[in-house]
């Protein structure tokens, strides 16, 4: 009889006291961060997070350039005293073209600056109206000098009468040039313009009466001044407006679809500062002179507060667009997209 294996006995499985032991979620490698190509991004903006001061795309058009009218004003007129002081006490005649300039430029470049700075911006880029003041009154001086000189070999003192027609169709020829090259960048400047035009124009034309008034047989320094300072007050009504008013004409004329309502402006712009400029030059009547610029300057403050009011409307954003919450300011301007 074979014998059997012996097989030990087993010892009998004992459970473990205690709760059973708690699975472990497997491990995950530690996610590194990923490099940003644009700056460190800041925190999440909150729901609650008060709305910004500006709309965007906008920028905060400064005071002192809103107000540069103001500041020409003033420094114009104490740069003017000045210079005639110094020019009386050190008798030096080499500063006679400096008290010619500052007398003639500063109220025509006052008027120059209020049209263009508008509350929330210039209506025309700066260059452009630089470039229109100096072409335009060199051009404007010299053509209506040699036209007026020939109309007089031809006509004797009726040539008078021609004036008027010769110097506000010279002062149109480089605002005309303007328009068609720069339209895009000037769109609802056109009184601007004209007045860039009409600056360039009256302070050549108002150094030239100054010297000669003081060149003149009864003439000296008080004849000088009395000029400088008699134009310079007048320069607001003549030159000045007559061309701006037909410049904004002109603008006008372009840019509606109403094109029988422009070419209508346009000839009342044109032939009433042609009756004006003449009626102010064969006339020595106060009264007339009075009348006439009184209209001359109530249509110049007319056309540039409209021209001021259709630029703020085109360069601040809708009240509908403005994001809820969001507060202009009235003295921000859209920042213009690169040509």
């Amino acid at each position: 009889m074979s014998e059997q294996p012996v097989i030990p006995p087993q010892a009998p499985t004992v459970a473990p006291s205690g709760p059973p032991p708690t699975p472990q979620a497997p491990s995950v490698p530690p996610r590194m961060p990923q490099a940003s190509s644009g700056p460190h991004p800041g925190p999440a903006p909150s729901l609650t997070a008060a709305p910004s001061s500006g709309t965007a795309g906008t920028a905060r058009y400064p005071w002192y350039l809103r107000f540069a009218w103001i500041l020409a004003l003033v420094a114009g007129i104490i740069a003017y005293v000045a210079t005639f002081v110094i020019m009386l006490l050190t008798r030096n005649p080499t500063m006679l073209p400096t008290v010619l300039l500052v007398g003639a430029a500063t109220i025509p470049l006052t008027v120059l600056l209020f049209a263009q700075s508008s509350r929330v911006g210039p209506l025309v880029p700066t260059r452009t109206v630089l470039v229109t003041v100096a072409l335009g009154g060199l051009f404007g001086i010299c053509a209506a000098g040699l036209e007026e000189t020939i109309a007089g070999l031809l006509l004797g003192k009726a040539s008078i009468l021609l004036v008027g027609v010769i110097e506000e169709t010279a002062k149109l020829v480089v605002p005309l040039i303007v328009l068609g090259l720069a339209h895009r960048s000037t769109r609802g400047g056109g009184v601007v313009i004209g007045i860039a035009a009409g600056t360039g124009f009256a302070v050549l034309e108002t150094m030239g009466y100054g010297f000669n008034a003081l060149l003149s047989r009864s003439g000296g320094l008080g004849a000088l001044d009395s000029t400088l300072i008699l134009r310079g007050i007048l320069v607001p009504a003549g030159h000045v407006a007559w061309t701006g008013a037909i410049c904004a004409a002109l603008w006008f004329l372009v840019e509606t679809s109403h094109k029988l309502r422009g070419v209508l402006a346009l000839a009342v712009a044109y032939v009433g500062a042609i009756v004006m400029h003449t009626a102010w030059d064969a006339t020595t009547s106060g009264i007339l002179h009075i009348l006439i610029g009184v209209i001359s300057v109530g249509a110049l403050l007319t056309l540039t507060i409209l021209a001021h009011r259709a630029f703020v409307r085109r360069a601040l954003p809708p009240a509908g667009k403005v994001a809820a919450g969001t507060r202009s300011t009235g003295a921000e301007y859209t920042i213009p997209s690169p040509r």
